[in-house]
């Protein structure tokens, strides 16, 4: 068993990123006072300092390295090389500006809030990817704030609730399928649990949204849209939804801009090289941030963070209500410490098992709650790969975004709901 002392040295890079990125932030008034990037570049050196006092500097750097360099990482960073080129140069040949037209020429006025979530959700339910999601649609939702005068953070959290309300419930999610699999359960069982506690989450944000949305009124003119350049973003989704990994999707999307753009006379050769290079360039931070949030997790995870956080909260379960949040919280903990949904999932997985077969809790609802609060929690914090993506390509501070997630903080409330009352009642056993 991990000691407190020793636990909380194990967390305390975390803690220190959170007292210098969110105390600063809150003491100074103003969430811009320090970059986030900054943030995590003060807080890995701490990590790296308190570890090298126990293994050495050259080892510490060393696993921090690793860490950063990680295959989940550098998947990562490789997506938002991509999703920065495509984005760019889609906006660069008019691609935006087409598909916002057409959208709105569409939707009503005072319907292109929800018609955009449920847009967003219909389609990271097909691909079963909150990241493809967001790559795709966000450039969108930009381009709707401002020809609807809309401020850009509530577009972009409109398209990040329904990117994690796909991921929660698609079949072919990663978070599906690590869930179910630690769980032992299928896919078919956990998603009718889920179905019942996101459904009133997902009409309790659309009745939000139609409410906001209902003074909407576009700001340009819809007339006259180049059907020919929404050819990339319906490309992107058909490729998406048909299964295609988000690189080859990112890969064939940033093809078409190239292609369209230079036949319709919007760039030549050399200008989509210069707008791939500029998007690529506007990932810059996003790409930083990722690797030192990824080296500083390794260490939090070597000198045993996470097992720290798992033995504290699973010692303190009284009864089924108390098993079901212990293994919510569980799984929101090391979320924080992770910033990847998938990752918790596996780490908390074999634990939740045992507490689910100790406690009775039936295994499609322990696998229910493991995926559903990952997702609440991913779909919150600020460093999060899905907030970054979404803050980088809508050109806002990820602070900005998280007022308006409400379908976050509403599938939070079904969660604790659910947990409350025991339900579903077919799945929660007395």
């Amino acid at each position: 068993m991990t000691n407190n002392k020793k636990g909380l040295t194990a967390l305390s890079p975390l803690l220190f990123f959170l007292a210098i990125y969110l105390a600063t932030s809150i003491i100074s008034g103003d969430f811009y006072s320090i970059p986030i990037s900054v943030a995590f570049m003060l807080s890995s050196i701490y990590a790296v300092g308190i570890h090298s006092i126990e293994r050495g500097l050259k080892k510490s750097v060393n696993l921090f390295s690793r860490g950063a360099s990680a295959p989940n990482i550098m998947l990562m960073l490789w997506i938002f090389i991509l999703a920065g080129a495509f984005a760019n140069a889609a906006k660069t040949i008019g691609a935006v500006d087409a598909t916002v037209n057409l959208m709105l020429s569409v939707l009503p006025d005072n319907l292109v809030l929800p018609g955009l979530f449920l847009a967003t959700c219909f389609i990271s339910l097909s691909i079963g990817t909150s990241v493809g999601t967001i790559v795709a649609l966000v450039p969108i939702a930009a381009g709707l704030a401002q020809s609807t005068d809309t401020s850009v953070a509530l577009m972009t959290a409109v398209v990040v609730g329904g990117a994690f309300f796909g991921d929660n419930l698609s079949f072919i999610s990663d978070t599906t399928i690590a869930a179910t699999s630690t769980q032992g359960c299928s896919m078919k069982d956990k998603f009718k649990v889920n179905f019942f506690i996101t459904l009133p989450a997902a009409v309790i944000v659309l009745t939000i949204y139609t409410f906001l949305g209902a003074d909407l009124h576009p700001a340009t003119s819809t007339h006259g849209t180049n059907i020919i350049k929404v050819i990339p973003y319906l490309a992107v989704l058909a490729t998406a939804i048909a299964g295609m990994n988000v690189m080859g999707v990112l890969v064939i999307g940033v093809a078409l801009t190239g292609l369209i753009g230079i036949l319709c006379g919007d760039v030549n050769l050399f200008g989509w090289f210069h707008a791939m290079g500029d998007g690529i360039m506007s990932m810059g931070e996003l790409i930083i941030v990722t690797m030192l949030a990824g080296g500083m997790f390794e260490i939090v995870r070597a000198k045993g963070g996470i097992e720290f956080i798992i033995e504290k909260i699973s010692a303190r379960i009284h009864g089924k209500r108390g098993a079901e949040t212990v293994i919510g919280f569980l799984v929101a903990a090391i979320d924080i410490c992770t910033a990847n949904n998938t990752v918790a999932i596996i780490s908390v997985g074999n634990i939740a098992r045992r507490i689910s077969e100790q406690y009775g809790i039936d295994k499609r609802k322990a696998a229910s709650m493991l995926d559903t609060c990952s997702c609440c929690m991913q779909g919150i914090i600020p460093y999060g790969a899905q907030m970054l993506m979404a803050s980088g390509l809508a050109k806002v501070n990820p602070i900005d975004i998280m007022p308006y997630l409400y379908y976050p903080f509403a599938l939070i409330l079904c969660v604790a709901g659910a947990v409350a009352f025991r339900l579903p009642r077919r799945y929660s056993l007395p």
